[in-house]
């Protein structure tokens, strides 16, 4: 009876399963922000890659961006709404392979959190759109912000400066 008891228990625990995850994704889908479009209007503006980065929050790979030895001054854009995200002067080579930058424009970017790899992330939107950017991570230049910015490059456009 004992023994019955104990793989009763045991399977009691191993059964039960966690939602906390499930509830903190359901409430990013809830923001509204700005711009909303449907799943359907996005496939049409975006191309593949940028569809499955910016609406499904998936990863580019490392080093494949275009704009990750970018040196010129502008602005770097949301791909899906051209909001201005981050300025040329707030880039740095993180040796990471994604474009990071040490602080974004104040206003035009949303943060969750995002536990798809097991543990918290702070995970960046563009505060306009809800486009996935990337995550932010404590571990930039001490001498600015501390914060390394870790962007899709395949989420933004790049507008240089007017000479």
């Amino acid at each position: 009876m004992e023994k019955n008891l104990l793989w009763i228990a045991l399977l009691s625990i191993v059964a039960c399963k966690g939602v906390s995850q499930e509830d903190k994704k359901e409430i990013a889908e809830k923001v509204d922000y700005p711009i909303t479009k449907s799943d359907s209007e996005w496939r049409a503006e975006l191309t593949d890659m940028e569809y499955y980065v910016l609406r499904k929050a998936a990863t580019e790979n490392a080093f494949t961006s275009d704009l990750l030895d970018n040196k010129e001054k502008g602005t770097y854009v949301c791909a899906a709404c051209a909001t201005p995200l981050f300025r040329s002067e707030n880039k740095f080579d993180s040796g990471t392979g994604w474009p990071s930058f040490d602080q974004e424009i104040d206003g035009s970017v949303a943060y969750d959190v995002d536990y798809k790899i097991g543990y918290a992330r702070t995970e960046e939107h563009c505060a306009t759109c809800g486009g996935h950017l990337g995550h932010v991570f404590n571990d930039g230049p001490r001498a600015t912000t501390g914060k390394r910015h870790c962007i899709n490059g395949v989420a933004l456009d790049f507008i240089p400066d007017e000479k």
